[in-house]
């Protein structure tokens, strides 16, 4: 019995010791092809706030989770400077290779688009896609096309070539070397129109900067100044061609494989790409990126911004409703985090601000409309020169502006109603007021006389009606300390 008892503990003892054996050189193996991956951030639509907190949380987690790539497929046509900034610095310090691929066909990476493409550690692009048109649109907005560009500075020798094709051709050899003498020394005479200082500051830093990033990793500078300078655009064949892009595949396998074995330099040191076998995770957007997407909507934060205003001046006209002062707080708080993180002109929102203030203090100092009038123009000169850029997707729209400067109006025109329909009517104090007032009786009326209770005070009161305890009557007039009542 003992000995079968022994031979059973050392049976057992044997299991658990090759169980954990088992574990222990599980936990040593190398992880299989299928867990490593490359993550996949995708970019929609105009850049701003919301996708700026989007792949910087996406970059992080892949450096987190040890991914072997992070993918960004983009299409865009461009967006907001500061969050395009962040975006590029987070790429260009991340412990992870970033591979931004313009795709699907029919995609774009305009504008603040083209930067992020130029900042990759790889840069691809689909068949039937563009990049280019990288003009920032004016202090404030990360890029977009305009109509109106700062000038290139021209040299002697194309003005001069100008003038000569202006001028025609010559008959003789000489009169040629003349007129290119007359037209240099004319060039050199003529005034250049480079644009204001403000404008030509900006295009040389955005020159300046996406120089650095095609340095950066090996790509076409002189293309990217042009596509700054002169708002140019590629095809994706062109831009591979042009040593713009690295790659020109269709869909995010092809990319992998294409990159397979390519050394790349990121923050830590030079990287050898092993993409054989990754799988491939697409990062979904979460309620923060929603809640991000729309309160950072201008126009949502503008009629936010009306809201909460109103709401507050509604509860100063009448304290303790609770309901507008609430509702007025919550809006305002909503709309002043927006307006922390869009590109706000803070003068358009102190003129938004003083207007409706104005209108507020109408009804309290009668001026026969000119704080008003004024408030009016206030509100509607603010709500114009509120966005700080002219990116798409981040300006107000002129019917939204025309609508609340109405919306003023009428308030207005309301507030200066009621101030005059106040004016006419009788003024009345004291005893006075109760006449047309609601009591109760506080006794049986005998002989027409009784008490009644009103405004929290008892009174003497009379009556041709018969009255009750407890009936409720109507103050018709005051006779000294009587109130004469009549039942209703």
């Amino acid at each position: 019995m003992n000995g079968s008892t022994s031979m059973s503990r050392l049976r057992r003892t044997g299991v658990f010791f090759c169980l954990a054996l088992g574990l222990g050189m599980l936990a040593l193996a190398p992880l299989p092809a299928s867990d490593r991956v490359a993550l996949v951030l995708e970019i929609d639509g105009a850049i701003g706030p919301a996708s700026r907190d989007y792949v910087i949380r996406g970059i992080e987690r892949a450096e987190r989770e040890g991914a072997e790539l992070v993918i960004l497929r983009m299409d865009t046509p461009g967006g907001l400077d500061a969050s395009m900034r962040d975006m590029i610095k987070k790429i260009l310090n991340a412990d992870v290779p970033v591979a931004t691929w313009v795709g699907p066909p029919g995609a774009r990476a305009a504008s603040a688009g083209t930067y992020l493409l130029y900042a990759s550690h790889i840069a691809a692009m689909a068949p039937s896609t563009n990049l280019g048109a990288a003009t920032p649109v004016q202090v404030g907005g990360g890029g977009g096309e305009q109509d109106r560009q700062p000038r290139r500075q021209r040299t002697p020798i194309e003005r001069a070539r100008d003038a000569l094709e202006q001028a025609g051709d010559s008959d003789s050899e000489a009169d040629n070397a003349d007129s290119d003498a007359e037209s240099e020394e004319a060039a050199e005479q003529a005034p250049d129109l480079p644009g204001t200082a403000t404008e030509r500051k900006v295009i040389e830093d955005a020159v300046a900067y996406i120089r650095g990033l095609a340095e950066r990793h090996g790509r076409n500078a002189d293309w990217a100044e042009r596509a700054v300078r002169e708002a140019v655009s590629l095809t994706a064949r062109e831009a591979l061609e042009k040593n713009v892009i690295d790659f020109y595949v269709e869909t995010i396998p092809e990319l992998l494989a294409a990159i397979h074995g390519r050394e790349i330099e990121i923050a830590s040191g030079t990287v050898t790409l092993d993409t054989e076998g990754l799988r491939i995770e697409v990062v979904e957007t979460d309620w923060r990126y929603e809640f991000l997407s729309i309160i950072t909507n201008p126009t949502l934060a503008y009629i936010l911004l009306m809201i909460g205003i109103y709401g507050l001046i509604l509860e100063g006209y009448n304290p303790g409703a609770l309901v507008p002062g609430v509702i007025g707080g919550i809006c305002l708080l909503l709309a002043l985090y927006a307006f922390q993180i869009l590109p706000v002109n803070y003068a358009g929102l102190a003129l938004i601000v003083l207007g409706l203030a104005l209108i507020a203090v109408e009804l309290f100092v009668p001026s026969f409309g000119i704080l008003g009038i004024g408030g009016v123009l206030a509100v509607v000169f603010g709500s114009i020169i509120l966005m700080d850029t002219d990116v798409p997707g981040y300006t107000l729209n002129t019917g939204l502006i025309a609508a609340m400067g109405l919306a003023s109006a009428l308030i207005f025109l309301a507030i200066v109603y009621l101030a005059a329909r106040s004016h006419r009517n009788p003024r009345v104090s004291g005893t006075e007021s109760l006449v047309g007032r609601q009591a109760e009786s506080i006794s049986n009326f005998s002989d027409g006389r009784g008490r009644v209770h009103i405004e929290g005070e008892d009174w003497t009161a009379r009556s041709a009606d018969a009255i009750g305890l407890g009936d409720k009557v109507e103050v018709v007039a005051i006779d000294g300390l009587t109130l004469e009542v009549r039942a209703r």
